[in-house]
């Protein structure tokens, strides 16, 4: 078996549980953009070496399967998805966001990129998603996209993308080790 299996060639390729469609078909774009989100993620994860956000961004990471899945399957197949995206993982986003804006100085100020390399690399990747969440708000307009919690999900990521950006900074400024805990900034 073998990852080039030439199908592709003629422009078009297989949604999951549904029809070849054109590679520039208006749901590859939103799959693909999110693709691009997982990988400027790696990237980003990679650099954060064994700073606590790594734990946090490969654990995004792998939702992210979860959000292509859906992405790539039509509508009318999702029920053949072994996992789907959740009330509880947008959730999930939605506590570490307000854990993050709780921290003192978080919210003070909006930030210029280019602090840290990691803190830039998160802008990216927040741009990302944000483009992704534009490409899905486009299938929503279009009537090919009914399932809500993408677009919660994906705007809600975009939120914590920049509050770990801003954590990451704000700890290099303090001197390293801190983490979020009840009171603010804390010994790790």
């Amino acid at each position: 078996m073998s990852i080039a299996t030439q199908r592709g060639d003629g422009g078009t390729t297989q949604l999951f549980h549904g029809p070849r469609v054109s590679k520039a078909d208006p749901r590859v774009e939103a799959y693909g953009c999110l693709d691009e989100l997982g990988a400027h993620l790696g990237l980003a994860r990679a650099l954060a070496g064994d700073d606590p956000l790594a734990t946090r961004l490969e654990a995004v990471q792998r939702e992210l399967f979860v959000v292509g899945a859906e992405l790539a399957c039509p509508p009318a197949e999702r029920g053949r998805l072994k996992t789907r995206l959740t009330p509880a993982q947008v959730a999930g986003l939605g506590a570490q966001v307000a854990e993050l804006e709780a921290l003192p100085g978080m919210l003070s100020d909006w930030a210029l990129p280019g602090a840290t390399v990691l803190g830039s690399q998160l802008d990216v990747a927040r741009t990302v998603c944000r483009r992704t969440e534009r490409r899905v708000v486009a299938l929503f307009d279009q009537g090919a996209e009914d399932h809500r919690e993408l677009l919660r999900y994906l705007n809600r990521l975009a939120d914590l993308l920049w509050l770990y950006a801003r954590w990451f900074e704000l700890r290099q400024e303090a001197g390293g080790a801190l983490r979020p805990g009840r009171r603010g900034f804390g010994p790790a």
